[in-house]
C-alpha cells in the first residue's frame, strides 16, 4: 500500500512543470480602479488575449505589449516602450513587419465595454526570445485608435489602462496598484 501511494506523489511531482501556458492579468486605469482582465493562453500560433474591459470611451483604442511589467500610474510610461525584440517597425500595416507587441484596435461600445479576443502572434508565455512572461511586460490600452503605421507607437494618445504580465513568482504585493475599496471597510468600522 505504501509502494502505491509513494509511487502515486512520484507520477505526480513528475507532471508538474513550471511552465505557464495561461495567466490572468488584471487591468487597472489611471486612478487605480480595477477596470477588467486579460486572459492570457499559450496556443500553437502564439498567445490569445481574452479581453474584459469596462470604462472606456465608445469606440477604437490601441492596444500594446509594452516591455516592461510596470503599470505606475496615471501615465503608465513605467511600461515602457512597445515590446520589440526583433527591432521592427510599429505598425501592423507596416509593410516590412511590425513589433511583437503590436495589436490590432479593440472597440469599446456605446457602453464602454470591451469584450475582445487578440492573438499576439509568434509570442509565447513559455521561455525564449518572444516570450511576454519572462522576465515580465505589460498589456496597455490607448485613448485613441491605434493608426498601424505611424512611428513609434501609432499615434493612438495616451496610456488609458494597463495590466502587468508577470509569473506568479515575479509579483510585488507593494508594487501592484491599490484597489481602493480596501479601506471602506475599515472606515465603517
Amino acid at each position: 500500500m505504501r509502494l502505491i501511494f509513494l509511487l502515486m506523489i512520484l507520477f505526480m511531482v513528475s507532471c508538474q512543470s513550471d511552465d505557464q501556458s495561461a495567466k490572468t492579468v488584471e487591468m487597472y486605469n489611471a486612478s487605480g480602479d480595477m477596470v477588467g482582465t486579460a486572459n492570457l493562453s499559450e496556443q500553437s500560433d502564439g498567445v490569445e488575449i481574452e479581453l474584459t474591459l469596462e470604462g472606456l470611451d465608445p469606440g477604437f483604442h490601441g492596444i500594446h505589449v509594452h516591455e516592461n511589467p510596470n503599470c505606475e500610474g496615471p501615465d503608465f510610461t513605467s511600461a515602457g516602450n512597445h515590446l520589440n525584440p526583433e527591432g521592427d517597425d510599429h505598425g501592423l500595416m507596416h509593410p516590412e513587419g511590425s513589433h511583437l507587441g503590436d495589436l490590432p484596435n479593440i472597440e469599446a461600445d456605446d457602453d464602454g465595454q470591451v469584450e475582445a479576443e487578440l492573438i499576439i502572434e509568434e509570442a509565447t508565455l513559455l521561455d525564449g526570445r518572444m516570450s511576454i512572461l519572462e522576465g515580465g511586460t505589460s498589456l496597455v490600452i490607448k485613448e485613441e485608435q491605434d493608426d498601424g503605421v505611424s512611428q513609434p507607437g501609432g499615434d493612438s494618445g495616451a496610456r488609458i489602462i494597463c495590466g502587468e504580465i508577470k509569473k506568479d513568482d515575479e509579483v510585488d504585493v507593494d508594487d501592484s496598484p491599490t484597489d481602493p475599496t480596501q479601506f471602506n471597510e475599515e472606515q465603517d468600522e
